[in-house]
């Protein structure tokens, strides 16, 4: 993303709702979320009432963020390989399942910790699999204008569960107990697999093969290594994910042990953060207009170390939960920020896989914190755990002086769409190569500060984009002659490498040909690398050629 481009179309916050097949998607997800919220008080609870241990207790949040800190990223490639739809349903029939086999259990009286953190760790497993599909195919039920509106709306739908969820969680599992509530979850999954089996979305037929699972989750990787905003994102919700974490993850022993209630005291405090995120989502569209991204992500670390303070000191219910109203809108604030700034910063092509990575990043820091705030508590109190957390929130805000988070910027990253093949001598196939890429430029030297700036732009896009051993040399005999090199393992990807620019990326070619002096374009050569062992494939015109 590039901080100097125009910022983001301000659009009505209800403007997806126009879109049908939203619609339809975010209220089957209420339903869904709706089970969702009950299972975690009725998991959360239960735990309370078989171990007396702080630590385990604080595991049950862990034991959920854990398999999407570890499979995200493979739950991204096969998002952006595969069919999102597909990808979704498979994930849900996968949590129905599991959500059976817990209600089983537990009506059996089959449960001890292990067993329970098992289950909630299987289906944190589904959530994996099925995150990176469901935020990467937001993008293609709303024109993009409206992505930040819906991703908002996505976070309200669940935090509007989340006001009542848990409040009539807590009243199922005090009058029929944690296998009714893990029940009710596993039928709230059935509206939206209902919706999504019927959901036909009109995605453009793939010009090339598909790239394995490995080779997706590589290039997943270097394009977000290479994207600096992205990885500023990603640390900031890590640090967020980490130090906010502390809050849900010993919400039970504050409502048992701070204000000595019950299941239903639990649900009550879950729901009073929930109807705070509500509010947060309503409004964020307001707040993006009137702060930029880093105060409005440095209000949230604050806010939420004030809802840790006085979750800390409060005996009262209500005093707590009017903290945990700031602690919610507080949470939706940040975490849907984090979220519309990497699917603006990304192309479709490798969107899911972005996601996913950030999700590993605001997850696993989810997962260890909620592991380590629980030893802290098992050791020193809950009341010492969360005014250390709050502590830390107060530095994690300090963190942006260093590492600021960029504005939300409008940028055209649909594919450019321009590349033909070229016509060769050579009957090439897919996997021949390695293959070369020399282009040659004429520059002035009065062009060539601008020229150097441009091409190391020019280098960290390509190098992004999956070239390889990308140089810059210039002609020693010949000085205003340069040459960009890189390569590309197969001819393949060489293909696949040009498919990937976007039209911001298509900025900086132009820029860099209106430097080019040549009485002609810059010349591109592509040649394929020749092994010299007698006992290679010799390179024909005519055959066939298949060098690795």
């Amino acid at each position: 993303m590039i901080d100097d481009e125009p910022e983001v179309e301000r659009r009505s916050t209800l403007a997806p709702f126009r879109h049908g097949i939203f619609r339809a998607v975010w209220t089957a997800s209420l339903a869904s979320n709706f089970g969702g919220l009950i299972q975690s008080v009725g998991a959360a609870w239960l735990m309370t009432s078989i171990t007396t241990s702080s630590d385990m207790v604080a595991l049950v949040q862990a034991s959920t963020a854990l398999p999407i800190m570890l499979f995200s990223l493979l739950s991204g490639a096969i998002a952006d390989s595969f069919g999102r739809r597909q990808v979704m349903l498979v994930a849900q029939c996968f949590m129905v399942t599991v959500s059976i086999m817990l209600t089983v259990a537990a009506y059996l009286g089959l449960i001890t910790p292990w067993l329970l953190l098992a289950f909630t760790f299987l289906i944190g497993c589904g959530t994996a699999l099925n995150n990176p599909s469901w935020q990467a195919s937001v993008g293609d039920m709303v024109p993009r204008a409206d992505l930040p509106a819906a991703v908002a709306l996505n976070s309200m739908g669940f935090n509007l569960t989340r006001s009542v969820g848990p409040a009539i969680g807590g009243i199922i599992v005090a009058t029929a107990g944690a296998a009714a509530a893990f029940a009710a979850n596993a039928a709230s999954y059935i509206a939206l697999i209902f919706v999504l089996f019927r959901w036909n979305p009109q995605i453009p037929a793939a010009k090339l093969p598909r790239e394995t699972l490995g080779a997706a989750m590589g290039a997943g990787v270097r394009y977000v290594a290479m994207s600096p905003n992205i990885g500023k994102v990603l640390l900031r919700a890590s640090v967020f994910g980490f130090t906010t974490g502390s809050i849900l993850a010993l919400l039970p022993l504050v409502a048992r042990d701070l204000v000595k209630g019950g299941p239903l005291t639990y649900g009550i405090m879950l729901g009073a953060f929930g109807l705070g995120a509500v509010g947060g989502a309503l409004l964020s569209g307001r707040l993006r207009q009137m702060l930029s991204s880093e105060i409005m992500v440095r209000y949230a670390f604050l806010g939420f170390a004030f809802c840790a303070l006085v979750a800390a000191l409060s005996s009262q219910a209500w005093v707590t939960c009017a903290g945990l109203l700031v602690g919610g809108a507080c949470w939706v604030l940040a975490l849907s920020h984090f979220n519309v700034t990497v699917q603006l910063s990304t192309p479709r092509w490798v969107v899911g896989r972005a996601l996913s990575i950030y999700q590993t990043a605001t997850f696993g820091g989810i997962a260890l914190g909620s592991w380590i705030w629980g030893v802290v508590a098992e050791t020193h109190g809950v009341e010492m755990a969360l005014i250390t957390a709050a502590i830390t929130m107060l530095a994690g805000g300090t963190l942006g002086f260093l590492v600021p988070l960029p504005q939300l910027a409008a940028i055209n990253l649909d594919p450019l769409n321009r590349f033909t093949e070229p016509l060769l001598s050579l009957d090439l196939k897919p996997r021949s190569g390695p293959i070369a890429i020399m282009i040659e430029y004429i520059i002035r030297d009065e062009d060539l500060p601008e020229f150097i700036e441009l091409m190391a732009e020019r280098g960290r896009i390509r190098r992004r984009d999956g070239a390889r051993n990308w140089t810059l040399a210039r002609d020693l005999e010949n000085p205003d002659m340069w040459m960009e090199t890189y390569h590309t393992p197969t001819w393949l990807e060489y293909v696949r490498h040009n498919t990937r620019a976007t039209f911001a990326d298509s900025a900086i070619t132009e820029r860099i040909r209106a430097l080019h002096s040549g009485p002609d374009r810059p010349r591109v050569r592509r040649m394929i690398e020749r092994p010299t062992s007698a006992d290679q494939a010799i390179v024909t015109p005519k055959g066939p050629i298949d060098l690795h």
